[in-house]
C-alpha cells in the first residue's frame, strides 16, 4: 500500500522529492532495486542537495553489487552532511 500512497502523492505534487525517496525505499524493501534507484534519482533531480536520496540510492546500488556506484553516492551524501553515509564510506569504500 505504501507504494500506491507515495505514487498518489507524486501525482498531486510531481516535485515532492521526499515522496520519490520514500517510494524508492518501499521498492528497495521489495528488492525492486532498479525501481528504487529510478525513484531516488528523480528525488535527487528535484533536490540536488538531498543527502538521504544519495545515501539510499547508494544502498540500492550496493544491493545490486555496484560498490563503485554505491561509494560514489555515499561520498556525495557524506559531503552533504549524512553522517551514516560517511561511516559507510569509511567502512566499505
Amino acid at each position: 500500500g505504501g507504494i500506491s500512497d507515495f505514487t498518489k502523492a507524486i501525482e498531486i505534487n510531481p516535485n515532492y522529492a521526499k515522496a520519490y525517496n520514500n517510494r524508492g525505499y518501499a521498492k528497495d524493501a521489495l528488492k525492486d532495486y532498479y525501481g528504487a534507484i529510478s525513484d531516488y534519482t528523480k528525488a535527487i533531480e528535484i533536490n540536488p542537495n538531498y543527502a538521504l536520496g544519495f545515501a539510499n540510492r547508494g544502498s540500492s546500488k550496493e544491493s545490486m553489487g555496484d560498490m563503485q556506484g554505491a561509494c560514489n553516492d555515499w561520498q556525495k551524501a557524506s559531503y552533504l552532511g549524512d553522517e551514516e553515509a560517511a561511516k559507510w564510506v569509511g567502512n566499505q569504500c
